[in-house]
């Protein structure tokens, strides 16, 4: 009877903490949408970020808040309390103190940051101070709706949008590739001079508006004048680096077999195709060079997300059994300062990508290499709470293992890839890159392949310096006057 009332008791005690925990109160104005909302709301908290749902999830010290709602009008209020999902704490654990406060309304429309979709709605960001007074309600009224982007034309940059009979076949729906075109300074009063084409690929969360009114034309491979196409891959599940997938659907034919012939098409092209791009952008051009030979001519990955899934940011997919700990429990990291200090623990981003549920890194990655599941979502290649590794998850990422699919299919590789490929990384790289390309390397000694790999002082964003860039322009350059000896014709 004794142990009956105590545990009644302390069930009481934490259903009236959970009431008394601090709430905030959501709505939209009718500027902001006029027509009801369902799906997902998130709050997002930062003491530092006076913007907090701009900030990079899970590498920065933001906390985030999710919940779902169906049809909720303009002017009615949802209520974000501890039943919410959260990272890293429910609202009621958090330190006490000034937070930097923004909800965002997801429409998921087609943008890949849930923070700057457009249509979906927010609100300016607010301080709010969190005290011990656990019955306090704070009020968060969005009213701004962020817009789609557009993109302004000059003399050297040119949009293209193609549409995708690949792409909409597969969600369908009407689907299109998006590029930037940047011509190059000659283009105007050469207009018999036909060109080498470099598609630059963008790393994650890049975006090809960057280069919107851009009045600068393009620059060459080293000395040789060429066409820029700027690639960012950028898609609601994350970055498709134009890769076939389950999940992003056959986005790598749809870029050779569609945007590259409309480019041609329309721009001076005379068939020499390269390939450059750094982090994201770097795994890209790689995948993207080995998946189609014949097409590209040679490419420079630059700090390459994981080439070599023995080394997936040194987690072992096919031996280790767990993403967050290593054998000896002590936590893997995901992010770096310099190499070894931790910025960002495995374990921490995905629990912040548990509740920010589509469209950053880890999520990408999903979306990419993973096998769709049953209720339409890409399987995840770990628990997302206690970081154990899915076999049957990790059976479908071989497919995508670049180091492993080039040392399986050298034979039928050879002819059209000898010598095409250069890669380069930081020894300090933040997010550890560096393991795999040491492991692809060696890898690719033995089969005598002709790639190029080198290793430079610095990180994952100091690395490019003015030696670093120059170099791999000219290997480029050295590959496009390689091509021109058996392509005379295209001088």
């Amino acid at each position: 009877m004794f142990n009956r009332v105590k545990s009644s008791l302390l069930l009481f005690l934490l259903l009236s903490a959970a009431t008394e925990a601090q709430n905030f109160s959501v709505s939209f104005t009718s500027a902001a949408s006029s027509v009801p909302f369902t799906g997902k709301v998130f709050l997002f908290l930062s003491k530092d970020n006076k913007k907090p749902k701009d900030g990079e999830v899970g590498l920065d010290h933001s906390a985030y808040c999710s919940i779902s709602v169906e049809n909720i009008k303009p002017g009615e209020s949802i209520l974000f309390t501890d039943a919410a999902q959260y990272y890293p704490v429910a609202l009621s654990g958090l330190e006490r103190g000034e937070y930097y406060v923004q909800a965002v309304w997801d429409k998921n429309e087609g943008g890949r940051a849930i923070s700057r979709s457009p249509g979906n709605m927010y609100n300016s960001s607010v301080k709010c101070t969190l005290s011990k007074d656990f019955k306090q309600t704070f009020t968060i009224t969005c009213s701004e709706s962020a817009p789609k982007k557009t993109f302004t034309e000059t003399k050297y940059a040119k949009e293209v949008i193609v549409p995708s009979a690949l792409l909409t076949s597969f969600f369908k729906k009407p689907t299109s590739l998006n590029a930037a075109v940047i011509l190059p300074k000659s283009y105007e009063d050469q207009p018999q001079r036909r060109y080498p084409v470099l598609y630059r690929v963008s790393g994650f969360g890049g975006d090809y508006h960057t280069f919107s009114g851009k009045t600068d034309f393009s620059q060459p491979l080293d000395t040789t004048e060429c066409i820029r196409v700027i690639l960012d891959g950028n898609c609601p599940l994350g970055h498709s680096v134009y890769a076939n997938s389950d999940n992003n659907g056959p986005v790598g034919d749809a870029l050779t077999q569609e945007l590259i012939p409309f480019i041609e098409k329309n721009y001076r092209c005379n068939e020499a195709r390269f390939l450059g791009g750094h982090s994201s952008g770097g795994w890209t051009v790689l995948w993207l060079q080995t998946q189609y030979p014949k097409v590209f001519t040679a490419c420079w990955s630059s700090s390459p997300d994981p080439v070599d899934f023995r080394s997936f940011q040194k987690v072992d997919l096919y031996n280790d059994k767990n993403m967050f700990y290593t054998s000896d429990s002590s936590l893997r990291n995901v992010a770096t300062i310099a190499g070894f200090i931790s910025w960002a623990t495995m374990k921490s981003i995905y629990g912040a990508e548990h509740v920010i549920y589509r469209g950053e890194q880890m999520h990408s990655f999903n979306a990419v290499f993973s096998q769709r599941s049953a209720d339409g979502n890409p399987a995840s290649l770990c628990n997302d709470l206690t970081g154990e590794i899915d076999p049957a998850t990790v059976a479908h990422w071989k497919n995508y293992d670049i180091s492993l699919l080039v040392r399986s299919n050298w034979d039928q590789l050879k002819n059209d890839l000898q010598g095409k490929v250069r890669i380069s990384v930081g020894n300090q790289d933040n997010f550890l890159l560096n393991y795999a390309v040491h492991l692809f390397d060696g890898e690719m000694k033995k089969l005598n392949s002709g790639f190029i790999f080198q290793y430079y002082p610095g990180d994952h964003f100091t690395v490019s310096s003015p030696e670093y860039m120059s170099t791999g322009e000219k290997f480029l350059e050295a590959k496009y006057n390689e091509w021109l000896v058996s392509h005379p014709s295209k001088k």
